[in-house]
């Protein structure tokens, strides 16, 4: 081991670089590129690479600055090969500043970093795009038989993401969280985020961030429950579940008025109907960016919170983080440069409709990278609804944010440029709110937010994700299977559906009646319960509009029926539920788990898309397809299972056919676990 000098090597080599160990990292420099490995956390390495000077400190990402805990750590160098030991992660850099990394225990390839060409370029390339900032790109080998998960939400279906070519960038309903796990036996951060794009290729792997000043990624070795504990204490992990917030939520595009919203508040509880919380939906406002009631429409808010909190009721209100125009709070914002900034143009990100006006406005969106910003926007939530109403519970919609057009290189944020930056924003944007909340002693302790994008470590900020917009069919009912548990094993364990789907669905319709059935048993088996729904007959977009009805006497007597008995389940199972939220805000274990995270050892396990676990008990196989009435569910070797309906009992390692009824959902239980299903 040398911890100190650099050693000089063999001038015959055609590409000479030089390491160095300094203070439990080993560097590598070559060709004005430096290359920078250190411990970060128990198994854990970060690399970090860049051309033309030192390495950057405090450039915006996913880890903290500096981990919590950090194991042993060993460096050795030699004249042709250095080595970083991390627990059970080396790592293995070559004179020519190639890395290969390794499973400690023995000595397997876990991910070998690849050249494009045996000349030019190599594994690391950096394309100069002005000023400093390059197209990044990052190659690693491809492996046969390699299936890799995770990397946020997206709507393709594929719980396995081989062979996928994936936009690093935040959009409705496909959220960009760039952490990938192999079955290989390795969890990968990229730490960057930079508009780009991943695509795992047969032939390689490659990272692309489009416009950034380094490369920068975090890797760690072990099973998938292993690696989604390390990786969730780098970034952080989510705070421990409100009560509350585990039970069913109700809302719907959109309730538009005081007495509207309480007048179904109160229907749930004249029915007996369990009923957590309740949404007040965007365009309450007096104008977009106002962020207060509008006494027009909700003319004693404090009265409904009153009545709401009688009745055991949680109200949940809207936040928009765009501001229009019209709004009191759009000048003050623009000249104390509290909006995201516009590399040409006025600082406008989208048109939106507002209220008093007959045509859509041209809105800006809050920069909530920007410290003063938040502080800003906090303050006008605090003032409009902590502090008069002790609301705490917030919808942050459009987070992405919802630009028109989606054109990041023409935004400066207060962390960098758009490019460089872009993907932060729903991340910061919730940590508006739970900073805000924590400071301010009102619900410190309950801190949640529904957030339709995410990035690494929104977790941490106490932020729900749902999957958007989506649409209200069978096909996209099973692509939400694959989402969810790709989000899951993307650190976030907070997710869930608008049950239903969104764009459309008649409640009068029989055929929409059945989808609105089997999405309602998963929606009851997600780690957030809530229904939600743009229903026909709709209206157009702007201030006057609503949908049909979306509560769950909406659908006729018999769906009506099975959907009681569902809440019903629900409540039955909280405690279960807020069980797995305490193993998550602990361990970093999500309480939706594909197959595997549980039955690594079992190949079958990796495949299976459409059936996951709900903590380690419970296993659950929501029915798919139109007029299903039976479902083959494979059950992992490794434990016995249970009909959780019938009692039956079935080994694992095979495939089941049982009895799918409408009012049934197969649900199993592993290895005699006791749930209340059934009553």
């Amino acid at each position: 081991m040398n911890d100190s000098s650099a050693v000089s090597l063999a001038q015959s080599s055609p590409t000479v670089g030089t390491f160095r160990s300094s203070a439990g990292a080993l560097e590598w420099s070559g060709r004005q590129e430096t290359l920078r490995l250190e411990p970060w956390g128990p198994d854990g390495i970060r690399v970090r690479a860049g051309v033309g000077g030192p390495l950057l400190d405090g450039l915006p990402g996913a880890l903290a600055d500096a981990p919590e805990e950090t194991g042993p750590a060993v460096v050795k160098t030699g004249d042709r090969l250095a080595t970083l030991t991390c627990g059970s992660i080396t790592a293995e850099v070559s004179v020519e500043g190639e890395v290969r990394f390794l499973r400690t225990a023995d000595g397997t390839e876990l991910l070998a970093e690849q050249r494009a060409h045996f000349w030019w370029p190599g594994p690391r390339l950096y394309t100069a795009t002005g000023n400093g900032y390059h197209r990044l790109e990052q190659r690693f080998a491809a492996y046969p038989g390699e299936r890799l998960y995770g990397l946020g939400q997206h709507q393709h279906g594929m719980l396995d993401q081989k062979g996928a070519v994936i936009d690093l960038v935040q959009r409705n309903a496909e959220v960009s969280i760039p952490v990938l796990t192999s079955n290989r036996g390795y969890l990968l951060l990229w730490n960057n985020p930079a508009i780009g794009r991943v695509e795992l290729a047969r032939n390689g792997t490659r990272w692309v961030a489009d416009s950034a000043r380094q490369i920068d990624y975090w890797i760690t070795a072990g099973t998938p429950a292993q690696t989604q504990g390390r990786y969730t204490a780098v970034t952080g992990r989510s705070p421990m579940l409100p009560e509350w917030a585990a039970g069913f939520w109700q809302c719907k595009l959109r309730y538009r008025t005081q007495e509207e919203l309480l007048g179904v508040a109160r229907e749930y509880k004249r029915r007996g109907l369990p009923i957590s919380a309740i949404v007040c939906d965007f365009f309450h406002w007096t104008h977009l960016g106002e962020w207060k009631f509008d006494p027009a429409e909700w003319p004693d808010p404090a009265a409904m919170v009153r009545e709401l909190s009688e009745l055991g009721i949680r109200l949940v209100v809207s936040v928009w983080p765009s501001v229009s125009p019209l709004s009191e709070n759009h000048q003050v914002m623009e000249q104390r440069g509290f909006f995201i900034g516009t590399e040409y143009g006025p600082v406008a990100h989208a048109d939106w409709p507002d209220k008093e006006v007959a045509e859509t406005v041209q809105v800006a969106f809050y920069d909530a990278t920007h410290p003063g910003a938040r502080d800003f926007v906090w303050s006008k939530v605090r003032e409009n609804y902590v502090a008069p109403y002790g609301i705490t519970a917030f919808w942050l919609d459009a987070c992405e944010p919802e630009l028109k057009p989606g054109f990041q290189a023409n935004l400066r944020y207060h962390a960098g440029p758009g490019l460089e930056v872009g993907n932060l924003y729903p991340r910061e944007n919730a940590r508006t709110f739970d900073e805000g909340l924590r400071a301010s002693g009102a619900g410190a302790d309950e801190v949640i937010t529904l957030n339709r994008s995410a990035w690494a470590g929104s977790q941490r900020h106490g932020a729900a994700l749902w999957s958007g917009d989506i649409g209200t069919d069978f096909a996209t009912l099973r692509r939400q299977i694959a989402a969810g548990l790709n989000t899951s094993l993307s650190g976030i364990p907070w997710w869930n559906t608008d049950i239903g789907g969104f764009h459309g669905g008649d409640p009068e319709d029989p055929e929409y009646r059945e989808v609105l059935v089997r999405w309602f048993q998963f929606g009851a088996l997600s780690p957030l319960m809530r229904l939600h729904g743009f229903r026909d007959p709709g209206m157009p977009l702007g201030p006057e509009m609503t949908g049909g009805p979306n509560e769950v006497w909406s659908y006729g007597p018999e769906a009506g029926e099975v959907l009681e008995w569902y809440l019903g389940l629900r409540e039955r199972l909280r405690p279960y539920v807020l069980e797995q939220m305490r193993v998550a805000h602990e361990a970093g274990l999500p309480p939706m788990r594909p197959l595997f995270l549980e039955f690594p050892d079992d190949p079958r396990a990796w495949d299976v898309a459409d059936a996951y676990l709900f903590g380690p008990d419970l296993l659950v196989a929501p029915v798919l397809a139109a007029g299903a009435r039976e479902r083959a569910v494979y059950l992992p070797a490794g434990a016995r299972w249970t009909d959780a309906w019938t009692g039956a009992a079935y080994p694992g390692g095979a495939e089941a056919v049982v009895p799918a009824p409408l009012d049934r959902i197969p649900l199993f239980l592993r290895d005699g676990a006791r749930l209340p299903v059934t009553g």
